[in-house]
């Protein structure tokens, strides 16, 4: 709040001119109004005002004493837009404004939608209430709306029994066992998986938004970081209990609770969930704690932990997504020149090639393995890259290693903690802080020896079946820095490489251009590659700046990247979507998927799940005085 408020000091002293008529209050018409505007500012007919519309004389309002006030600039007329589109949704006939709503600094105004809007948008409940919101989406690609619910949760099979006919969705028992060969055969009958239901409502969660109408799980802990931000603990602390509900239902914290994701987990944060909301919470609950964190170990132990899957022998672990055949949920043509080279061995055309493999009557081990990496690949959350491109699956890589480190030592400290150095599971067995302090020294040591490179002062990926690292550069290498993994020698070399390797004009890239330029087979742009930029990489590598005491460079970084989302929203009506080019600074990135949160009409209304985290706790982060340079959108270069 503190924050805030010197803001719009500065942002009054630095705009005094428009102070004048600052508190003259408008009751506007809202349709002509609206209509008016869009005529004279809209000029392309996108329905967003953006810097992209031709200049046009100013759009005038008339204040309650008959002056004329005019309203100038892309940012004050799309906001005004903005509000009036959001009146008109209320189905309301005027609108009384002021001159300060519409000319509110930059970053108060989104921070302040993010709060008070966003985040309601984004929130969804699988039962009577929001489960039709849920179902009737694009991926029902079969046009039969359908929930699959856990062969063992007695509550949601009874629920969902009685809501189906009256809500006309099909309800799907799932067997006791979930193979691969099960998931395959339900992939032409898609649906929505049941979360937790708690006095016959559904326990709430947040989706990242558009497309995503599901829970995903590296999203779930970033909104949450946002969420704790906003003093939204309520939610956060629903969402953990979510992923309690899936830990003992599906055996894993799913990719997302979509049918097709049950075999296939993604990058894990459940102890960093769970003790950031438990240590948010006004109240002492713990039971609440005590059946998260025995949910979380039963995860770190069944999941992770399981030799010969995710546990590799050198006692390091991988990515490993267990399905069969073509992953299902990716976009047409995604697989077009794989399919060719392989058809072409085979001697066939491509489509029925495609089928053939498909309903396996013909095998290929090879497009077998492509599979498996590639599937691996989208389960650690980064799909795609080419610095796991065909080669996922044999990588002992440093974000996944890095996490289950932290999972070790946040095991240790609650234990200690909350627990007075003894935790009792369910099933007996006795856990203490030591137990847990050892694993993390164990890890640290192997990390230490099979994913460091001494010359090159960084974590690599740890190629295990070649028996070397793979020298890519992604901002992943530097997740030891919020595991607090590395030493302080390390740090520094790491620290030196991240500005070095990394930074651009918008913040943290993904990965270096140079290792794209190595790795990359052809000319198809991924994703999570150069010049791109992801909000959960910008949040965990500031955390780990701070870990160590390199402030100047976090606040250079998290002021480059909220620089890039203030920009952006200012110049294009609003828009914060799900991806940058942090190179150029743009949110026009159409590399694989598109961009959501870039499509909407005169107002967003949700934003993107980790880009509002991000920007609410980068805004936390950030100084005072650079915040006032955020507001004036003084571009980071002038600055540092």
């Amino acid at each position: 709040m503190k924050k805030i408020i010197f803001t719009l000091i500065i942002f009054i002293m630095i705009y005094p001119g428009i102070m004048n008529s600052q508190n003259s209050e408008f009751t506007l018409e809202v349709e002509p109004t609206f209509q008016r505007l869009v005529s004279v500012a809209d000029t392309d007919a996108d329905k967003k005002i953006t810097v992209e519309d031709q200049k046009n004389p100013d759009f005038y309002l008339i204040d309650s004493n008959g002056k004329k006030v005019p309203v100038q600039r892309t940012y004050y007329l799309s906001n005004l837009l903005q509000e009036l589109a959001q009146a008109r949704a209320e189905g309301k006939d005027s609108l009384s404004i002021t001159l300060d709503e519409i000319q509110v600094p930059p970053s108060r105004r989104i921070s302040e939608r993010i709060e008070n809007f966003f985040w309601d948008d984004l929130t969804r409940t699988i039962d009577r209430e929001g489960i039709t919101r849920i179902l009737e989406d694009t991926k029902a690609s079969d046009g039969v709306q359908r929930i699959y619910v856990p062969y063992g949760d007695q509550e949601g099979i009874d629920y969902f029994r009685d809501l189906q006919e009256e809500l006309g969705f099909e309800m799907v028992i799932l067997p006791e066992e979930i193979t691969p060969e099960y998931v395959k055969s339900i992939n032409t009958k898609p649906g929505i998986l049941a979360l937790a239901l708690e006095d016959g409502e559904g326990v709430p969660f947040v989706v990242p938004g558009g497309r995503f109408n599901e829970m995903y799980g590296w999203d779930s802990y970033f909104e949450g970081v946002g969420l704790l931000v906003d003093d939204r603990i309520d939610l956060a602390k629903a969402m953990v209990e979510n992923f309690v509900y899936q830990i003992n239902h599906y055996g894993k914290i799913l990719n997302a609770n979509r049918s097709y994701y049950l075999t296939r987990t993604q990058p894990p944060f459940m102890s960093s969930f769970v003790r950031e909301v438990y240590e948010a919470m006004a109240e002492d609950d713990k039971e609440w704690l005590r059946t998260s964190l025995e949910a979380a170990v039963k995860e770190y132990e069944q999941v992770w932990m399981e030799e010969g899957k995710r546990l590799t022998e050198n006692g390091l672990n991988r990515y490993f997504a267990e399905g069969l055949r073509i992953p299902p949920e990716t976009e047409e043509g995604h697989f077009e020149e794989v399919l060719k080279e392989f058809a072409a061995k085979h001697n066939m055309p491509v489509d029925e090639f495609e089928q053939k493999f498909q309903e396996g009557i013909i095998e290929d081990k090879a497009l077998d393995q492509y599979f498996v990496h590639d599937r691996t690949l989208r389960e650690s959350g980064h799909d795609t890259s080419w610095r796991l491109e065909n080669r996922a699956a044999h990588l002992n890589t440093v974000d996944l290693n890095s996490l289950l480190y932290k999972y070790e030592k946040d095991f240790a400290y609650l234990i200690d903690e909350y627990f007075e150095g003894e935790f009792i599971h369910s099933s007996g067995r006795v856990y203490t802080p030591e137990y847990w302090s050892k694993k993390a020294e164990t890890r640290k040591k192997l990390m230490n020896r099979y994913l460091w490179n001494e010359e090159e002062g960084s974590f690599f990926d740890y190629n295990f079946k070649k028996g070397e690292q793979t020298g890519y550069i992604s901002a992943t290498n530097f997740y030891p820095l919020w595991s607090k993994m590395a030493s302080e020698e390390q740090a520094q070399k790491m620290v030196e490489n991240l500005m070095s390797h990394l930074k651009a004009t918008g913040g943290i890239l993904s990965s270096a251009k140079v290792s794209v330029e190595q790795e990359a087979t052809n000319e198809v742009q991924r994703q999570w590659d150069y010049p791109n930029g992801w909000a959960p990489h910008q949040m965990l590598l500031w955390k780990g700046l701070l870990h160590y005491g390199y402030e100047e460079e976090a606040q250079e970084l998290i002021y480059r990247w909220l620089w890039m989302i203030t920009r952006n929203a200012v110049d294009y009506n609003g828009t914060i979507p799900e991806k940058y080019d942090v190179v150029d600074a743009t949110h026009k990135v159409y590399a694989e998927y598109g961009n959501v949160g870039t499509e909407f009409d005169y107002i967003t209304t949700s934003g993107f799940g980790w880009m509002n985290a991000s920007y609410q706790f980068g805004l936390e982060l950030l100084e005072p005085e650079y915040i006032e340079e955020l507001d004036e959108l003084t571009p980071p270069d002038q600055i540092f």
